[in-house]
């Protein structure tokens, strides 16, 4: 596949399941265009298109390594996504990829992703935690959230705070996430 055929492929409107899974097959044979793809979904952001983000998150659930040539870019736009159909996939990213780096411990991430870039992804969940955002983008963000607050502790107690603050008024799914991440922020002593 090239640059151009993805181009064709991801302006050829609305993508089905299928046609997105189809897509992810044959861009597992071409990680190179990986870099191609993310600057596509900063493109569709600015004018709220999401096919992109939408097979970039399902190419990254099967080969989430692919990104790491492209860490830097892809934490550096995360600042200024606006889309929300862009910023669901950013966001469950971003919680894939503290999962990798804190929960497994996948020496890979580790040894590729710098503080800077965790910070960078630290300011993006807590904006869209606490900013006007949908549900699912909320949800990935306080899960990343609390993975990256085991490096930066100061994290834990803000995010118990905003998570106290905000848990009656959210929705079933909201509060069963965030009734979760406080079990485990209280099992941490927090």
């Amino acid at each position: 596949m090239t640059e151009q055929q993805l181009y064709s492929k991801l302006n050829s409107g609305r993508l089905s399941k299928a046609r997105i899974n189809a897509l992810v097959g044959q861009l597992e044979q071409h990680p190179e265009l990986t870099l191609t793809l993310l600057n596509q979904v900063f493109e569709e952001d600015k004018i709220d298109e999401f096919n992109a983000s939408w097979v970039l998150d399902h190419l990254l659930r099967k080969r989430l390594v692919y990104l790491l040539p492209y860490f830097e870019e892809f934490t550096l736009g995360l600042a200024e996504m606006k889309s929300e159909s862009c910023i669901r996939p950013m966001a469950h990213i971003c919680q894939m990829v503290t999962e990798a780096y804190f929960e497994k411990k996948d020496k890979i991430f580790i040894e590729n992703i710098s503080s800077n870039q965790l910070e960078r992804i630290m300011t993006a969940c807590f904006d869209w935690l606490i900013g006007q955002h949908k549900i699912a983008a909320k949800v990935f963000s306080m899960t990343s959230l609390y993975y990256l607050g085991m490096q930066f502790h100061w994290i834990h107690p803000e995010l118990k705070l905003v998570l106290e603050e905000t848990i009656a008024k959210g929705t079933s799914g909201y509060k069963n996430r965030a009734a979760k991440t406080l079990d485990k922020l209280v099992a941490m002593g927090y």
